[in-house]
């Protein structure tokens, strides 16, 4: 079966223990995360092969990600290390409907490090999936590695995935990020964002176009197929990780079945599934190490066909 092949940012999210803002929460709790390695563990738990490109500091908190990727099930043999930089780390804050604010620490961070010449052609197959989001699209030299996975796995004709994922208090000019985020549109062919991100960015074409839209649902649009599902009625302690086990529950299925839906009824039953994984997540703190396996999903779907 192909790989899920992702790239980018692993860090640690350190959770607050109460909700408000920032400045007043004493204490947190640190969790493994970051984007790319989220989706991965996501795809992991769901029985797909799953890797993560990055660098870690050669600390303890490298140490730790690292043994929480291995926990989720995600081939860490690309997985480096460096001493010229530290593992990056963010800290979160809630609000009373579960909603987030972030400061990171990462200037630079390890997996900024990340350079053209450390993507090894070897790990790219046809039929494998790339993908990839833009905080570290903030850094240019990892932009080009970047740009050099794509290059690869095109080449071995894997399916490249893009999670635009904004994280505006990373870049100086929000401009910037919108002018680098629109660039990687056409390199990538699959796109999700959030219905806010389509608000910022202006709207775009991509051979497959996923919106999500919390709990009003998601859309789906390839070729003739313009799909959208409503979400579920649940509630929410944490989003953290939402958006990734979104995506990264539906490229695992794009990999089980082969490609892409192609049909409405397809494209409808793997956003419910998709979904439902969210649901899951944001029912829980954290994000890399509380993705659902597949009973679990299929059981939030059961439950919830009943209703």
């Amino acid at each position: 079966m192909p790989r899920f092949i992702a790239i980018g940012e692993a860090l640690i999210d350190f959770m607050p223990n109460a909700t408000g803002r920032l400045a007043n929460i004493d204490t947190f709790t640190k969790c493994p995360g970051g984007a790319p390695s989220n989706a991965a563990a996501a795809a992991a738990r769901l029985g797909v092969s799953s890797m993560v490109i990055t660098k870690l500091g050669e600390d303890a908190f490298g140490d730790y990600l690292e043994n929480a990727m291995k926990s989720a099930g995600i081939d860490t043999q690309a997985v480096m290390r460096t001493n010229k930089a530290k593992t990056a780390l963010a800290f979160v804050s809630h609000t009373e409907d579960g909603e987030r604010d972030f400061i990171f620490y990462r200037s630079p961070s390890a997996d900024m490090l990340l350079e053209p010449e450390d993507i090894d052609p070897s790990w790219f197959e046809s039929g494998d999936i790339l993908h990839f989001c833009t905080v570290d699209m903030v850094n240019e030299t990892c932009r080009k590695a970047h740009d050099r996975a794509i290059e690869l796995a095109r080449d071995k004709n894997c399916l490249i995935s893009f999670d635009v994922n904004l994280r505006f208090p990373l870049w100086d000019n929000v401009e910037d990020l919108k002018r680098v985020a629109l660039s990687y549109v056409p390199k990538a062919d699959i796109v999700k964002a959030s219905k806010e991100e389509i608000n910022f960015l202006g709207d775009f074409e991509s051979p497959c176009r996923i919106t999500t839209m919390g709990k009003e649902g998601a859309r789906y649009q390839f070729g003739n197929i313009d799909v959208t599902v409503p979400g579920f009625d649940t509630s929410a302690v944490d989003t953290t990780g939402a958006g990734d086990s979104f995506i990264g529950s539906f490229l695992a299925n794009v990999i089980k079945r082969g490609g892409l839906p192609r049909d409405g009824e397809t494209a409808i039953e793997m956003l419910r599934y998709s979904h439902a994984a969210a649901s899951i997540v944001v029912a829980r703190y954290g994000a890399l190490s509380i993705m659902p396996c597949e009973n679990e999903v299929d059981a939030f779907l059961a439950e919830h066909r009943m209703r």
